[in-house]
């Protein structure tokens, strides 16, 4: 199973441009689902982005569509959400996730999910 790690988050003002990533252990990368969720505080853990094993499905919260952009490299084992055009409402902690899926798309419930990384702030100043 795989194991992620966030990084890349920080203070931006509005208007300004972060990229997070997402480390992955274990050789399987290439066969799960991959998602990026966030969580403000007092709210529950909301969808941003999707992809699928191989990179060629995405989806995005309607939030985000046009400004953030989900990608990954197989070969890396790598995750990344470039986001750009950022918001103060994009502050939150935003968390990587991964499904065990090499033949369905992704979802955007995150229970769908079970692996889980720590989380990484992003924090976007008006």
């Amino acid at each position: 199973q795989v194991q992620l790690v966030e990084s890349g988050g920080g203070l931006v003002q509005a208007g300004g441009s972060l990229r997070l990533s997402c480390a992955a252990s274990g050789r399987t990368f290439s066969s799960y689902a991959m998602a990026w969720f966030r969580q403000a505080p007092g709210e529950e853990r909301g969808f941003v982005a999707a992809i699928n094993w191989g990179g060629g499905t995405t989806d995005y919260a309607d939030s985000v569509k046009g400004r953030f952009t989900i990608s990954r490299d197989n070969a890396k084992n790598m995750l990344y959400l470039q986001m750009n055009s950022l918001k103060p409402e994009d502050t939150a902690v935003y968390y990587c996730a991964a499904r065990y899926s090499p033949i369905n798309n992704p979802t955007s419930d995150p229970a769908w999910y079970n692996r889980w990384g720590q989380g990484t702030q992003v924090t976007v100043s008006s």
